[in-house]
């Protein structure tokens, strides 16, 4: 996980993350926290598609949590996003 990849929305902090695979290509999840301390909830959703490119991955990752919290995707920086 590269914490300058990581975008909060709100209440929600977005957190995406890649594995490089065997054969080259990247798998990706994305971590969805919210709340703090004892209170804080931790949804981990992992995405089924592959790519070529760690940057790939990061950006379709932060566009799944963005998606699942409600939140429209083009208004949002962040450098995952930027050069979209």
């Amino acid at each position: 996980m590269n914490p300058k990849d990581n975008i909060t929305v709100g209440k929600y902090l977005i957190s995406p993350l890649t594995k490089l695979l065997e054969n080259g290509w990247y798998a990706c999840s994305v971590s969805i926290r919210s709340g703090s301390g004892t209170g804080t909830h931790d949804r981990v959703l992992r995405l089924t598609r592959l790519f070529q490119t760690k940057l790939a991955a990061v950006r379709y990752a932060t566009a799944e949590g963005l998606q699942w919290i409600g939140h429209p995707h083009p208004g949002v920086q962040g450098p995952a996003l930027a050069a979209a």
